[in-house]
């Protein structure tokens, strides 16, 4: 049976992993693929500075979620340079029935954000993030966990799900069945606190909002101001009248497990974000799970991220510069 638990609590800010340890609900020095350096934001690339200021800033949420009993409220605005997003954090589309009721009910809480209206995109490997993006419904992705496991266990059981866990190996919430984190249908679970957050594909707020179609659909933004689109993109980075194709990540599972990883016979490979590579090329997006393309609403181009079906499913990193509320390193 999957060992279950909770995650930690997080701000409503993109924290970014403090020197010297693993974040609350992120990934180990290392991070996912293990071999790409961390916190790395070069000089900005002028040629994907973008004007965002065109597209979705009126878009809004508020409705009644009859499920939760709570009103779904978002509200985005662009000005003085910055988009800002305020919202309640309660999403616009049934959840899982494990999160109505007493015991890890969702609930409203504040969420003020804001991100870079003219977002410019840095060379270097992205500034690794642990809430990299705010959903149109207001509800935060967060990949993702606290869960931790040391090299020597010898059962499962010696691992935690618990916030503030100590070990050397971080648990995915996704993609592996050892421990249950209780996701819904839509990737998403409770953080203690009632906080509702994404760990991959939003099904339920694609279906509310008619986006779940085979089409190029932006729905977030990122949080240094960078669009992020659900799973589908233009085979043709430069055509928007290319097919459209399934992005595939260029993350891939280690064909050998790390010498001092806990025992494959134990805890299968993919359970781990150190089980993972990013290999340059072996698929459509960088190391952020993004890339510079035609879309939608910008047919001139931009960097842009995506949600994917496989590993890492939410980018856990940024190209571009997170707001200064965000607390960069």
């Amino acid at each position: 049976m999957a060992q279950q638990g909770h995650e930690s609590v997080t701000q409503d800010v993109a924290q970014v992993r403090p020197e010297g340890g693993p974040p609350e609900g992120g990934s180990p020095r290392g991070g996912p693929g293990g071999n790409r350096p961390e916190g790395n934001l070069g000089e900005p690339i002028a040629s994907t500075e973008a004007d965002t200021s065109g597209a979705l800033c009126d878009a809004s949420t508020n409705v009644l979620n009859e499920q939760l009993g709570l009103q779904s409220e978002a509200q985005w605005s662009c000005a003085d340079e910055q988009r800002q997003l305020v919202a309640n954090g309660v999403p616009n589309h049934q959840t899982g029935e494990q999160f109505v009721g007493e015991l890890n009910p969702i609930t409203a809480h504040e969420v003020n954000f804001v991100m870079p209206l003219n977002p410019v995109a840095r060379t270097g490997a992205g500034q690794r993030v642990i809430n990299p993006a705010y959903a149109l419904n207001g509800v935060k992705f967060n990949p993702g966990t606290g869960g931790r496991c040391a090299s020597n266990i010898t059962d499962v059981s010696e691992c935690s799900l618990r916030p503030g866990s100590t070990g050397e190996w971080t648990m995915e919430a996704l993609g592996q069945s050892t421990f249950d984190f209780g996701e819904d249908a839509n990737h998403a679970h409770v953080q203690r606190g009632g906080v509702y957050h994404y760990h991959g594909m939003p099904e339920g707020m694609l279906s509310v909002q008619n986006l779940a179609g085979e089409s190029m659909q932006l729905i977030a933004w990122a949080v240094d101001g960078f669009p992020l689109y659900a799973r589908y993109g233009y085979s043709d980075p430069e055509s928007s009248t290319s097919a459209l194709q399934t992005m595939a990540p260029s993350y891939q599972l280690k064909t050998t497990p790390d010498p001092d990883r806990p025992s494959v016979d134990l805890i299968p490979m993919g359970t781990f974000s150190q089980d993972y590579d990013y290999v340059e090329g072996s698929g459509d997006l960088d190391e952020c799970n993004g890339r510079f393309a035609v879309t939608p609403e910008f047919p001139q181009g931009i960097y842009h991220y995506y949600v994917t079906d496989a590993y890492p499913f939410v980018q856990r990193c940024v190209k571009g510069t997170p707001d200064p509320s965000a607390r960069p390193t």
